[in-house]
Protein backbone atom coordinates (compact mmCIF):
# COMPACT_ATOMS: atom_id res chain seq x y z
CA UNK A 1 0.00 0.00 0.00
CA UNK A 2 3.08 2.22 0.53
CA UNK A 3 4.37 4.06 -2.98
CA UNK A 4 7.09 2.31 -4.89
CA UNK A 5 10.23 4.98 -3.22
CA UNK A 6 12.39 6.40 -5.94
CA UNK A 7 15.64 3.84 -7.56
CA UNK A 8 18.87 5.23 -6.55
CA UNK A 9 21.91 4.13 -8.53
CA UNK A 10 19.78 1.76 -10.06
CA UNK A 11 18.66 0.28 -6.56
CA UNK A 12 15.19 0.35 -5.64
CA UNK A 13 15.09 2.00 -1.86
CA UNK A 14 13.26 -0.06 0.34
CA UNK A 15 10.00 2.05 1.48
CA UNK A 16 9.69 3.92 4.42
CA UNK A 17 7.22 5.80 6.25
CA UNK A 18 7.78 8.56 9.46
CA UNK A 19 5.01 8.69 11.99
CA UNK A 20 4.61 10.86 15.04
CA UNK A 21 3.36 8.59 17.47
CA UNK A 22 6.07 6.26 19.72
CA UNK A 23 6.91 2.32 18.43
CA UNK A 24 4.74 1.28 20.96
CA UNK A 25 1.77 3.36 20.31
CA UNK A 26 2.45 2.67 16.51
CA UNK A 27 2.57 -1.31 17.34
CA UNK A 28 -0.83 -0.96 19.72
CA UNK A 29 -2.54 1.05 16.20
CA UNK A 30 -1.50 -1.82 13.57
CA UNK A 31 -2.11 -4.43 15.55
CA UNK A 32 -5.72 -2.85 16.27
CA UNK A 33 -6.04 -2.17 12.13
CA UNK A 34 -5.22 -6.14 11.33
CA UNK A 35 -7.85 -7.23 14.36
CA UNK A 36 -4.95 -8.87 16.53
CA UNK A 37 -4.17 -8.62 20.05
CA UNK A 38 -1.13 -7.01 21.45
CA UNK A 39 -1.51 -8.16 24.58
CA UNK A 40 1.86 -9.98 24.70
CA UNK A 41 3.55 -6.82 24.55
CA UNK A 42 1.79 -5.50 27.45
CA UNK A 43 1.40 -2.32 26.63
CA UNK A 44 0.72 0.16 29.41
CA UNK A 45 -2.57 2.04 30.16
CA UNK A 46 -0.93 5.40 28.76
CA UNK A 47 0.37 4.16 25.15
CA UNK A 48 -3.28 2.72 24.75
CA UNK A 49 -4.98 5.81 25.75
CA UNK A 50 -2.84 7.07 23.19
CA UNK A 51 -3.38 4.65 20.38
CA UNK A 52 -6.76 5.28 20.83
CA UNK A 53 -6.41 9.27 20.29
CA UNK A 54 -4.06 8.43 17.60
CA UNK A 55 -6.84 6.03 15.53
CA UNK A 56 -9.28 8.67 15.60
CA UNK A 57 -6.69 11.31 14.64
CA UNK A 58 -6.08 8.49 11.17
CA UNK A 59 -9.55 8.26 10.70
CA UNK A 60 -10.40 4.52 11.32
CA UNK A 61 -13.93 4.51 13.40
CA UNK A 62 -13.43 4.07 16.75
CA UNK A 63 -16.80 1.93 17.07
CA UNK A 64 -16.13 -1.11 15.07
CA UNK A 65 -12.24 -1.16 16.73
CA UNK A 66 -13.84 -0.64 20.16
CA UNK A 67 -16.57 -2.87 20.27
CA UNK A 68 -17.02 -5.59 23.13
CA UNK A 69 -15.51 -8.60 20.67
CA UNK A 70 -12.38 -6.98 19.85
CA UNK A 71 -8.53 -7.30 20.97
CA UNK A 72 -8.53 -3.54 22.06
CA UNK A 73 -11.76 -3.69 24.04
CA UNK A 74 -10.54 -6.45 25.69
CA UNK A 75 -6.97 -5.00 26.47
CA UNK A 76 -8.50 -1.31 27.53
CA UNK A 77 -11.25 -3.45 29.74
CA UNK A 78 -8.16 -5.27 31.31
CA UNK A 79 -6.96 -1.84 32.90
CA UNK A 80 -10.08 -1.25 34.30
CA UNK A 81 -9.72 -2.09 37.94
CA UNK A 82 -6.77 -0.14 38.48
CA UNK A 83 -7.67 2.67 35.96
CA UNK A 84 -11.75 2.73 35.92
CA UNK A 85 -12.27 6.68 36.10
CA UNK A 86 -9.38 7.47 33.39
CA UNK A 87 -11.35 4.63 31.06
CA UNK A 88 -14.56 5.96 31.81
CA UNK A 89 -13.48 9.22 30.78
CA UNK A 90 -12.03 8.18 27.69
CA UNK A 91 -14.89 5.69 26.77
CA UNK A 92 -17.22 8.29 27.16
CA UNK A 93 -15.35 10.81 25.36
CA UNK A 94 -15.58 9.23 21.89
CA UNK A 95 -19.26 7.89 23.30
CA UNK A 96 -18.29 4.27 23.59
CA UNK A 97 -21.29 3.05 25.43
CA UNK A 98 -20.36 -0.97 25.09
CA UNK A 99 -16.68 -0.20 27.09
CA UNK A 100 -18.21 2.53 29.56
CA UNK A 101 -20.87 0.20 30.75
CA UNK A 102 -18.14 -2.56 30.99
CA UNK A 103 -16.03 -0.13 32.95
CA UNK A 104 -18.81 0.97 35.31
CA UNK A 105 -18.63 -1.84 37.54
CA UNK A 106 -15.23 -0.67 38.45
CA UNK A 107 -16.69 2.54 39.48
CA UNK A 108 -19.08 1.52 42.66
CA UNK A 109 -16.67 2.56 45.26
CA UNK A 110 -15.75 5.63 43.68
CA UNK A 111 -16.62 8.43 45.45
CA UNK A 112 -18.04 11.29 43.31
CA UNK A 113 -17.37 14.04 45.34
CA UNK A 114 -13.44 13.40 44.64
CA UNK A 115 -14.07 13.94 40.42
CA UNK A 116 -12.42 17.10 39.54
CA UNK A 117 -14.31 19.90 37.72
CA UNK A 118 -11.29 18.92 34.44
CA UNK A 119 -12.33 15.00 34.74
CA UNK A 120 -16.14 15.75 34.78
CA UNK A 121 -15.45 17.85 31.27
CA UNK A 122 -13.98 15.06 29.77
CA UNK A 123 -16.51 12.37 30.90
CA UNK A 124 -19.24 14.94 29.73
CA UNK A 125 -22.80 15.27 31.04
CA UNK A 126 -24.81 12.23 29.14
CA UNK A 127 -22.17 9.93 31.07
CA UNK A 128 -21.47 11.63 34.03
CA UNK A 129 -24.89 11.52 34.43
CA UNK A 130 -24.83 8.06 33.78
CA UNK A 131 -22.18 7.54 36.56
CA UNK A 132 -24.76 9.29 39.02
CA UNK A 133 -27.41 7.43 38.54
CA UNK A 134 -25.80 4.25 39.07
CA UNK A 135 -24.62 5.55 41.92
CA UNK A 136 -27.84 6.52 43.45
CA UNK A 137 -29.70 3.66 41.90
CA UNK A 138 -27.28 1.37 43.66
CA UNK A 139 -28.21 3.02 46.84
CA UNK A 140 -32.52 3.44 46.04
CA UNK A 141 -32.09 -0.74 45.24
CA UNK A 142 -29.80 -1.41 48.63
CA UNK A 143 -32.62 0.70 50.87
CA UNK A 144 -35.49 -1.20 49.36
CA UNK A 145 -33.96 -4.49 49.94
CA UNK A 146 -32.78 -4.01 53.79
CA UNK A 147 -36.02 -2.17 54.71
CA UNK A 148 -38.68 -4.89 54.01
CA UNK A 149 -38.17 -7.33 56.59
CA UNK A 150 -38.62 -10.89 56.33
CA UNK A 151 -41.40 -13.34 55.51
CA UNK A 152 -43.35 -14.81 58.53
CA UNK A 153 -43.00 -18.21 58.52
CA UNK A 154 -45.64 -20.61 60.61
CA UNK A 155 -44.74 -20.56 64.12
CA UNK A 156 -42.69 -23.64 65.50
CA UNK A 157 -41.89 -24.99 68.85
CA UNK A 158 -38.47 -22.64 68.80
CA UNK A 159 -39.78 -19.64 66.98
CA UNK A 160 -43.26 -18.20 67.53
CA UNK A 161 -45.09 -15.07 66.57
CA UNK A 162 -43.89 -13.43 69.32
CA UNK A 163 -40.15 -14.29 68.42
CA UNK A 164 -41.12 -13.41 64.69
CA UNK A 165 -42.08 -9.74 65.81
CA UNK A 166 -38.70 -9.45 67.83
CA UNK A 167 -37.03 -9.96 64.92
CA UNK A 168 -38.85 -8.04 62.87
CA UNK A 169 -38.33 -4.72 65.30
CA UNK A 170 -34.93 -5.95 65.20
CA UNK A 171 -34.33 -5.91 61.51
CA UNK A 172 -36.43 -2.93 61.24
CA UNK A 173 -33.96 -1.01 63.43
CA UNK A 174 -30.63 -3.10 61.93
CA UNK A 175 -31.54 -1.96 58.29
CA UNK A 176 -32.88 1.32 58.95
CA UNK A 177 -28.96 2.26 60.66
CA UNK A 178 -27.54 0.78 57.55
CA UNK A 179 -29.96 2.46 54.93
CA UNK A 180 -29.37 5.80 56.76
CA UNK A 181 -25.48 5.97 55.71
CA UNK A 182 -25.86 3.79 52.42
CA UNK A 183 -23.35 4.71 49.96
CA UNK A 184 -21.98 2.30 47.00
CA UNK A 185 -18.97 1.00 47.96
CA UNK A 186 -19.64 1.48 51.54
CA UNK A 187 -20.12 -3.08 51.65
CA UNK A 188 -17.34 -4.20 49.70
CA UNK A 189 -15.79 -7.04 51.76
CA UNK A 190 -16.93 -10.47 50.81
CA UNK A 191 -19.66 -10.91 52.98
CA UNK A 192 -21.38 -9.01 50.38
CA UNK A 193 -20.68 -10.18 47.06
Amino acid sequence: MLPAPPAKDGEPLCPFLTVQEPSAVYNILLHTIYDMSCAHYSPSFEHLVTSVHALKSYGIPLSTRIAPSTPLFTLLLSHAPLHPLELYALASYYDLAELATSTSSHLLSLQLSSITDRMAERIGPKYLKRLFFLHFGRVDALKRLLLSPPHPHAPTSWCNFAEQKKLTRAWALASAYLAWDARPGMFSGPLFR
